[in-house]
């Protein structure tokens, strides 16, 4: 008797700017491939279904800024809790419901600022964990053309690969400030992965980032 088939679940819409449509629908024969039935949502009131969200490996969402009801948001907890992954890049996942703060404890993090618009930056695998499933491989530096998140973070969060936010003539902060750039979260029995860079189409399409963002896809997954 076969295995039963993994379920994925995308979640897209809010802000069009970062092409949730276009993003997620990058990654779909990706997860098709590695063995998933994958469903997508425009809406998230497919979070208050029990049923869905019971039968969920693993949530992409894609949902820039918006706001999540009370009801919606118990529903996603709930299932990452109990070991659905939840899964994701840059607003789609770090800049998503800013006035829930019950949501960004489950991303261990939230969007504060991209001090410059698109420009090149470094992203710096941490040494110690470069032999990670997600960064395994991988270059110990990636450059990316790319909004660079600087995001607010708390150490249960284990981080993968960091940024460095310049100071330039002008600015109000004192130095450069290195923040997360890749990690990983346990969240009860559920993973949590987040990629900051992913702006557009041409970061997700970067062999680097496209290449964590499938193994991050895998990891989370129940």
């Amino acid at each position: 008797m076969s295995e039963p088939q993994k379920q994925a679940l995308i979640v897209r819409g809010g802000w069009p700017g970062h092409v949730p449509v276009e993003a997620t629908t990058l990654f779909t024969p990706f997860l098709k491939e590695h063995g998933y039935d994958v469903a997508v949502s425009d809406d998230l009131d497919v979070y208050t279904d029990a049923a869905v969200m019971a039968r969920t490996d693993l949530i992409l969402q894609c949902w820039t800024m918006g706001s999540i009801t009370a009801d919606q948001l118990l529903g996603l907890r709930t299932a990452v809790e109990s070991g659905t992954g939840f899964a994701g890049w840059h607003g789609g996942i770090v800049d998503s419901f800013r006035a829930s703060s019950e949501y960004l404890h489950v991303t261990g993090a939230q969007f504060a600022a991209h001090p410059c618009d698109i420009h090149e930056y470094t992203i710096d695998l941490v040494p110690a964990l470069s032999d990670h499933e997600i960064v395994r491989g991988l270059p110990p530096t990636i450059t990316v053309e790319d909004e660079q998140y600087w995001v607010l973070s708390d150490p249960c969060n284990e981080v993968l690969a960091t940024t460095t936010v310049p100071v330039r003539e002008g600015d109000r902060w004192p130095g450069p400030v290195t923040v997360p750039a890749i990690w990983t979260r346990a969240w009860g029995a559920g993973r949590v992965f987040v990629c900051t860079p992913g702006h557009h189409l041409p970061t997700l399409e970067r062999p680097e980032i496209r290449t964590v963002i499938e193994r991050g896809l895998l990891w989370a997954s129940r």
